[in-house]
């Protein structure tokens, strides 16, 4: 067999059609699920009176603006997919020092449990680093927490992706972490809500939950940075990031975005980043609005700032 065929050949072991995709095969059900959810909560719309919406209610901007960022995001994310996929089946046969058999029990458990703890890792960056921060932000922007909210996704996946590809380098078959990505994607859908409680203690303990999803959705001081994890929780609680709900939350980002345009929930970070970076004077400065954490600002500012006060 000529190198051109091998390499054809592996790439069909080790890439599996995108059409497989299990978040493809999951939306009817997320759309199935919404509108119960939705129709549910048709009686709660949002009362201009009150502090804020009433729990589990629908803006039907707000909910239209989430479904759209969704839908353009799979556009996105498909493109970005392919290619990494090309790029993980390379690391996988050329690099990676074995290969885990793709039908042994623990291969899947190294799997699932390898790209959720990469989750957190990345997620906890694009908090505490701006420049990521913009790719992320946009699906904390909405102030209400709903399973449309869900679908409020980013359409920048290059930070995740190529964390992921750590995986593949030690050895597990690149589909299968694709399909592990798939169902933590999924997972986190059902937990975009307020309509289910706090669940059984053990479950609470291991996984990740609604009332903890909606901790780490809140803009409190209390609950800023905090409960990053995907399927489990238990990596915020090994490594300090862990916050339990004790009281409703406000939802949104600490400057809310007053617009249900998609393109500028989605971009207004990076031009804001590029607006502090011109006006800095240092080269310290421009990094530090870059990649320093979202709020930061010079020390002479924040100082005059105190004396200001």
């Amino acid at each position: 067999m000529s190198a051109d065929g091998a390499w054809a050949s592996l790439l069909g072991h080790v890439l599996p059609p995108l059409m497989h995709d299990p978040v493809v095969f999951a939306i009817p059900f997320f759309l199935i699920l919404l509108i119960i959810e939705w129709a549910s909560a048709a009686k709660l719309a949002h009362d201009e009176a009150a502090d804020r919406a009433p729990a589990g209610a629908y803006l039907r901007p707000d909910a239209w603006a989430s479904i759209k960022m969704g839908l353009v995001s799979i556009l996105t994310s498909g493109v970005v997919n392919a290619v990494a996929l090309v790029a993980y089946a390379a690391l996988y046969v050329y690099v990676a020092p074995w290969h885990l058999p793709d039908n042994a029990w623990y291969t899947w458990v190294i799997a699932i449990v390898g790209v959720d703890l990469l989750y957190y890792v990345y997620h906890r960056i694009a908090h505490r680093v701006r420049l990521v921060w913009a790719t992320h932000q946009a699906h904390h922007s909405s102030q209400y927490f709903n399973l449309a909210t869900a679908l409020r996704q980013k359409w920048n996946i290059s930070g995740d992706v190529a964390l992921r590809a750590l995986l593949p380098l030690f050895g597990v078959p690149p589909w299968m972490v694709f399909a592990s990505f798939s169902i933590n994607l999924i997972y986190q859908f059902w937990i975009h809500t307020e309509r289910i409680g706090k669940l059984w203690r053990p479950i609470e303990f291991i996984f990740n939950t609604p009332s903890h999803h909606r901790v780490h959705h809140g803009m409190d001081p209390q609950y800023l940075d905090k409960n990053y994890g995907g399927i489990f929780i238990l990596w915020d609680r090994m490594f300090g990031s862990f916050a339990p709900e004790t009281e409703r939350p406000h939802y949104g980002l600490t400057k809310q975005v007053s617009t249900y345009n998609i393109w500028t929930l989605q971009t207004h970070e990076y031009a804001a980043i590029l607006r502090d970076v011109r006006r800095a004077q240092r080269w310290r400065d421009k990094l530090g609005y870059a990649f320093g954490p979202p709020g930061w600002e010079p020390a002479s500012r924040t100082d005059g700032a105190r004396v200001a006060a």
